[in-house]
């Protein structure tokens, strides 16, 4: 039977969002609905969030969820990858008899995604015989090679000069890391160095109404419009 871990990382301090991890979001805390969605998805034997923050893992205390511990200090900075964090809680599990098969990597502001969509996740990863790792991706709305440079004089230059000239339809689609979800073998895991790699990944497309990454206010009142909308259509 395979063994999932959910790991989902919430550092306190969060710059442009204060305490974006825990604010309310309609009516809830943030880390609430991926917390929900996980236990729902019944795919984790753990479910575990990374914190340093004693808010926060109060927070998710009384939300139900217990931590086992907490993040290492030198683990919580603003230049720590992701990475090393997984890599952290992998091994810890491991020191006290607790090993899994599959390291799942949930991020806290995701509240847009159901457990219907880890599921088809985990049913399409299983499936692929090269375990290879799996990232949650979305479509860019329009084609990349129609992207622009802002200058500091305000003059917008293109990156592909000239490509404003083939239509949307003959340009190949291109997909982006929607930030809501990623599946590795442990032992990617363990081997891997620094911050690993971004190649080698399969992806897993989610509706691009699902994937908003929270980064500003804008983002933050874009995600609650949507959720909104969901739960009195």
């Amino acid at each position: 039977m395979t063994r999932r871990i959910a790991i989902i990382p919430a550092r306190g301090g969060s710059k442009r969002i204060s305490d974006k991890n825990i604010r309310n979001f309609c009516g809830k805390p943030m880390i609430s609905y991926i917390l929900n969605v996980a236990k729902k998805s019944e795919l984790f034997d753990i479910i575990h969030v990374s914190t340093d923050s004693k808010r926060i893992a109060e927070t998710v205390s009384e939300l139900g969820f217990s931590i086992d511990f907490m993040r290492p200090k030198e683990l919580a900075d603003d230049f720590t990858p992701i990475m090393p964090v997984l890599k952290c809680v992998t091994e810890k599990y491991s020191s006290l008899g607790q090993n899994f098969d599959e390291i799942w990597l949930l991020m806290a502001c995701s509240p847009l995604i159901e457990y219907i969509d880890l599921q088809q996740a985990a049913k399409q990863y299983k499936e692929d015989p090269t375990i290879r790792p799996m990232l949650a991706i979305s479509e860019y709305p329009v084609p990349i090679e129609w992207a622009f440079n802002w200058e500091s004089d305000g003059e917008m230059t293109p990156v592909q000069p000239g490509m404003f000239a083939i239509r949307s339809q003959d340009i190949g689609k291109k997909y982006f890391d929607a930030g809501v979800f990623s599946v590795f073998s442990s032992s990617h895991v363990i081997s891997a160095e620094g911050a690993g790699t971004d190649t080698g990944f399969t992806g897993y497309i989610i509706q691009k109404s699902k994937a908003v990454d929270i980064d500003e206010q804008a983002d933050w009142d874009f995600a609650e419009a949507l959720y909104r909308m969901r739960v009195t259509s």
